[in-house]
This record gives C-alpha cells, structure tokens and sequence, in this order.
C-alpha cells in the first residue's frame, strides 16, 4: 500500500466527532474546493442560455454554434483520467491552483473571443483545465476528511453544490445575458478562479502520489483518444444520427481504442487506471450508477428548458427562475442525506433517492400542451430534485471510500468521466427517442399547429419515460453491488470488493 505526504488516513475520530491528527484547514479547503466545482458545474450551463447572443455577435453558423458547448464537452469528458493522474503525481494542491489560473485565463480569452474560432478555443482550454481541477478537488476533498461523520458532511456540500450547480447556471446565464453581455457568463469566471487560487494557496495542504510516479504513455493516448472520440460520436450521433457514417466511424474507433486501453492496462506496471478502482464492488457500482443518472438527468434539464421555452412560451430568464425549486431540493435533501449516511449507509439512501427520482420523472409524463407550471412541472421538479440530493452524496462518498492514496485522483476522475459521459450519452439518447415519438406522433394525426405542439410534447414525455427506466436500472445496480457500511473506512484502507 502506497502513502500519502500528510496525514489523511491514520485519524482517529475524537470525542468531539471530528477527527484528531486531521487538518484543522480541512473546512476552509472545503469552501474553496466548493468554489472551484460550483465553476466548473456552472459553466457547463450558463453559456447555454447567452449562446444565441454569442452566435449573433461572432456571426456563428447554425451548423458550428454546438461548438460552444461541444469543445469544452470533449476537452472535460477526453482529458479527466489523464488529469487524475497528473494531480496525484505532480501534487493535488498544486495543480488545482495551476488548473484555476488556467481556467481564468481561458474564460478571459473566451469573453474577449472576436470571432469564433477564438471562442472555440477558450472554450476546450476550459475543458482541459477543467479536467484537472475536478479530479484535483476531489481528491484534496477526500484526504482531508477522514472521519466518517464530517466525511458525510463534506461530501453533503459537494453534492449539493454538484447537483444544484447546471440549475443555477441557468439562472445566472440568463440575468447575465439579458442585463449585462453573453461575454460576462465566461468573464465572471476569471474573478472567482483568482480568488480561489489565492485562497486555496494559503489554506489547502498538499497531498501527492508516493511511489512510482511514471506516467503510463500509451494507456494515456488511447483512453483519451477514446473517450474523445466515444463524446464527440454521442455529439454527432445528436446532430447527423446513428446511422451516419460520421457517428459510426467515431462510435467504433471509441470500442477499438477503449478495448486496447483495457489490455494495456492489465499489462502495465504503472497503469493510468487501476482497474482495482472499477473492480471493487461498491466502486464500481457507484460508477455504473452515476453513468445512469449523468444520462437521465440531462435529459429532464433539456427536456424541461424545451417544454418551458417552447410549449409554455417562457423567456430565457423565466426559464432560470423556473429551476431555482430544483437547487433548493437538491441542498435541502443533500444535507438530510449527509445525516443519514453514517446511519444507514449508502445503499439504503441512494436507493431510496433513485426510486424517488424516478416517481418524479414519472410524474413528468404527465405533463401536456396545456398543462402549467404550478400543477404539475414544478411538484414534479420537488419530488425530483428531493431524490436527487439523497443519491449524489452517497454516490460520491461509496465512489472513493477506501480506494488506495496513489489511486485518488485517477478515482475522482472516474467520478467525473462517468457523469461528462453520460451527460453526452443523454443528449443523443434522449434526443433520438424524443424526435423518433414526436416523428411517430405526427404521422399517425397529421401535421396541424395543434398537432405539432401535442407532437413535440408526446416526444418530451417518452424522453422522461426513458429517464425514469434509466433511475430504475441505477437503483437496482446500487441494490446489487453497494454494501459499503454506514461508517466508511477513511481514504487508504482496504475495502472487501466481494462482500
């Protein structure tokens, strides 16, 4: 068993409940680290609402404007294994403070983008450093709190702030876009990036990766070659369809790079991705689940923003505010389930949050061309987001409990990769069932206005349809591999894959 270069393992809990021997900075870094990750959530969604203004001011085509969104998806989703590793060998503190300087600088050159190329560019050098800084922050988050009440408590936070954050950028992006500039959703970043950098400097200790610290070059090239192209063939799959060459090509090198990075991996000496990290039973479960709801949870953002923009004819901005109750559900929930996991464990409470996720995703299908908002999106949007809260903090704390100090950071990274995955997986999915329903819909009772409307409604549905069988399947992966105990074992110590 490898070792860290501070003390994050060998805490014992006092009489007070926290834990001796641990960083007394450990809730300062907690605020910073929260700083960091509501960024990095938040701008994966608040450029979404000012992206119309941004295509008219740098006269953007249709057919590029995905690029806004489509180079820091690819950029995050390719390079966070890689990221994971550079942290824990070059040294977590030390590249979450270098990733948020980067970050600054790339959100500074995507606000002051003069055409569109540059505003691509900004956007994957967010994506790269993004894909450090999120495996970094969780790392630090994971060695710091080793005693199993504050680890809930923490890992209660960085739920909350996970789950609400894509809610809360739409808000922010909307007041941005219609009181300020599009350009101020990527500026505001470089502000907060500084402070946190500074911040993080002065209270956040340093924790690397002893031992062998070579980095695996091939395994590397093809994992992040692979998801690159798995990413970007789910983009394209959204745009061209399945059965375009273009997505076929992209989908099948993604198998063929994918399964050369398996083998690699179980040959080298010094592999990028442990497969002792997917292989224990809690992690690996936890992963599995967090595919799932990065798929599902897309889909009830897009789906919603659609049926509340289009059908219910809300404006940008209304649409933002029409999210807040699901931030709300998520922090309210997330600080119930950080009281409930030493007590129960995590596979009582996520379990419990999933099968409630999927009763409001179910409730969702309920909605029509003349139903409102009040009535049935926003009890619907409660019962969600309630569920929600309960299974992001269970899901992350199972997904790194007792995984090797050497391995914490290629860890988190894997929690990250299976959500940016399965947010990409979403949009394809979710969107083909939708157009197939609303195809089907239109050609069985013609194509009148009212039709139309009832149409592209019937399409939202079976997408929420699909959500909540997607929650379900998470629920029954979380029963049949999570037997994590409700008091963890601190970072570094071993962990029983086979009970």
């Amino acid at each position: 068993m490898t070792g860290e270069k501070i003390l994050d393992g060998a805490a014992a809990p006092s009489g007070d409940g926290s834990a001796v021997g641990a960083d007394p900075r450990r809730f300062r870094a907690l605020a910073i680290i929260g700083i960091a990750q509501l960024m990095i959530v938040l701008d994966a969604s608040v450029v979404t609402i000012a992206l119309p203004s941004a295509q008219r001011a740098l006269n953007i085509s249709v057919a590029n404007r995905q690029w806004v969104l489509t180079a820091y998806t690819l950029a995050f989703g390719g390079l966070l294994l890689l990221g994971g590793r550079i942290a824990d060998y070059v040294g977590r503190k030390r590249m979450f403070i270098i990733s948020l300087l980067g970050f600054a600088g790339a959100s500074a050159l995507g606000g002051l983008a003069r055409n569109a190329a540059m505003l691509f560019g900004a956007r994957a050098l967010q994506g790269a450093f993004a894909a450090v800084m999120a495996p970094a922050a969780l790392s630090l988050l994971t060695v710091a709190f080793t005693e199993p009440r504050e680890r809930a408590r923490a890992f209660g936070v960085y739920g909350a702030i996970a789950g609400s954050g894509a809610a809360l950028g739409l808000i922010l992006g909307g007041l941005l876009t219609e009181y300020a500039s599009w350009r101020w959703t990527l500026l505001i970043n470089v502000p907060i990036a500084l402070v946190a950098a500074v911040l993080g400097f002065f209270e956040i200790r340093e924790s690397r990766a002893e031992g062998d610290s070579r980095y695996d070059i091939p395994g590397a090239v093809t994992v992040t070659a692979g998801l690159l192209a798995l990413v970007y063939g789910f983009t394209k799959a959204a745009t061209d369809g399945w059965g375009a060459p273009i997505t076929l090509s992209l989908l099948a090198a993604a198998v063929v790079l994918l399964t050369s990075f398996v083998i690699l991996e179980t040959r080298s000496s010094h592999p990028l991705l442990p497969l002792r990290v997917i292989l224990d039973r809690n992690r690996g479960g936890s992963f599995l689940a967090s595919l799932l709801v990065g798929i599902a949870l897309f889909g009830t953002f897009l789906f919603l923003t659609y049926y509340l923009q289009g059908t219910l004819h809300y404006s940008a901005l209304k649409t933002g505010f029409a999210f807040l109750p699901f931030s709300g559900g998520i922090i309210a929930a997330a600080t119930l389930a950080s009281l409930l996991l030493p007590r129960y464990g995590p596979r009582a409470v996520m379990t419990g949050g999933l099968a409630l996720s999927a009763l409001g995703l179910a409730w969702f299908t309920q909605i029509g061309v003349h139903t409102g908002y009040l009535s049935h999106v926003l009890p619907a949007e409660i019962v969600v987001s309630f569920g929600m809260g309960l299974v992001f903090v269970p899901l992350n704390s199972t997904a790194l409990i007792g995984v090797a100090p050497h391995d914490a950071g290629v860890a988190s990274a894997m929690v990250n990769t299976t959500q940016q995955v399965g947010g990409s997986l979403g949009t394809a999915l979710l969107n083909t069932v939708a157009a197939s329903a609303t195809l089907s819909y239109l050609v069985a009772r013609g194509h009148s206005a009212m039709t139309l409307a009832a149409g592209l409604v019937h399409g939202y549905t079976t997408a929420f349809t699909v959500s909540a069988g997607l929650l379900v399947a998470a629920a029954f992966a979380t029963v049949l591999f999570v037997r994590a105990s409700g008091r963890p074992a601190p970072v570094g110590a071993p962990t029983n894959s086979a009970a």
